[in-house]
């Protein structure tokens, strides 16, 4: 028997009709897509499936969208397990990355999906007006030996609010902040040695201090949400530290607004633990990409593949139950 993970990707990952052909197939997915409708008062389905892009790549829309369709994910693969009689046990942790980690919390019982969905859509509302006034940037640097990293902090830092917001696989990281500091960063990379540095098209400095006011606000609306302990095993986004309590849980959703998405450091753990399957949860294969460069043993299978089905649902979990 397999040890496996769920892991859930952040923003980004969406795209115009994910998801459709899952609810077509798997009640069990329509009702999380139904859910979703109902709790945000508007077709958050439709606008998944049918586009047009530019809304559905609103930070407001795109995090619920994409909660929404990580979840029916889950629901649809617990449900063909359930169909095939399969005896499958937990999963050894659930991890997100980012906004992902909303999509954890719901799968390990922390919190319920109705308010997974309104607290993402205030997340993206709030992370759209916080640091206003400052113009935010971020960008991918490829190629950087993390040696240097303390180096290019330091010195794109000496032009405005700068950091690492993602560390996403070897040779591979984000940085967030003021546009000045993502400007200088872009060419102070590329004399440090990086083999890319690409300014990403976004207007939010997502995991930087930029956030604070967003973090405050999150606050603010969380202590108003019900939290749970786990059922599965979490870990934090900065630091891939265990999260074992509701108000761990709760702590964690505001403060990855502000640090860094250590993802490197939570497959490493994970893997260490005994993990040797991760499975993708949700759009895309993002994450898939990573592990696979993280933890090149581990085997890493993204729902959204065609061929996750062979992968799964034969010969992945042995003995199905005796009629």
């Amino acid at each position: 028997m397999q040890t496996y993970a769920f892991v859930f990707p952040g923003q980004g990952s969406q795209s115009v009709g994910m998801g459709r052909a899952l609810a077509e197939r798997s009640p069990a997915a329509a009702a999380v897509f139904a859910e979703a409708d109902s709790v945000l008062g508007q077709p958050i389905s439709r606008l998944a499936w049918e586009g047009p892009a530019d809304e559905l790549d609103r930070t407001e829309n795109a995090q619920p969208a994409l909660l929404a369709t990580s979840i029916a994910y889950l629901a649809a693969v617990r449900e063909r397990w359930s169909d095939l009689g399969a005896e499958v046990p937990p999963a050894a942790f659930a991890a997100g990355h980012s906004m992902g980690q909303y999509s954890a919390l719901v799968a390990a019982e922390v919190i319920s999906l109705a308010d997974g969905l309104r607290l993402v859509r205030e997340r993206g509302r709030q992370m759209q007006a916080s640091g206003s006034g400052r113009d935010g940037a971020m960008a991918a640097i490829i190629g950087l030996d993390e040696a240097r990293l303390p180096e290019l902090v330091a010195a794109a830092g000496a032009h405005g609010t700068f950091g690492v917001a993602n560390r996403n696989a070897p040779g591979q990281v984000v940085v967030s902040g003021e546009r000045a500091a993502i400007d200088a960063a872009a060419e102070i990379a590329k004399d440090l040695g990086a083999r890319k540095a690409i300014v990403l098209p976004v207007s939010v400095a997502a995991h930087s201090p930029l956030m604070a006011e967003a973090a405050a606000a999150m606050r603010d609306v969380l202590a108003t949400v019900s939290f749970s302990d786990p059922t599965t095993s979490l870990l934090a986004n900065a630091d891939a530290r265990p999260i074992t309590d509701a108000e761990a849980g709760r702590s964690e959703l505001v403060e990855h607004l502000t640090a860094g998405v250590d993802w490197v450091a939570a497959v490493e753990r994970m893997a260490a633990a005994g993990v040797t399957t991760f499975i993708e949860v949700g759009p895309g294969r993002v994450l898939t990409g990573l592990i696979k460069r993280i933890a090149p043993d581990a085997e890493a299978i993204a729902l959204d593949d065609p061929a996750a089905a062979d992968r799964l649902f034969v010969p992945f979990f042995a003995s199905p139950t005796p009629a």
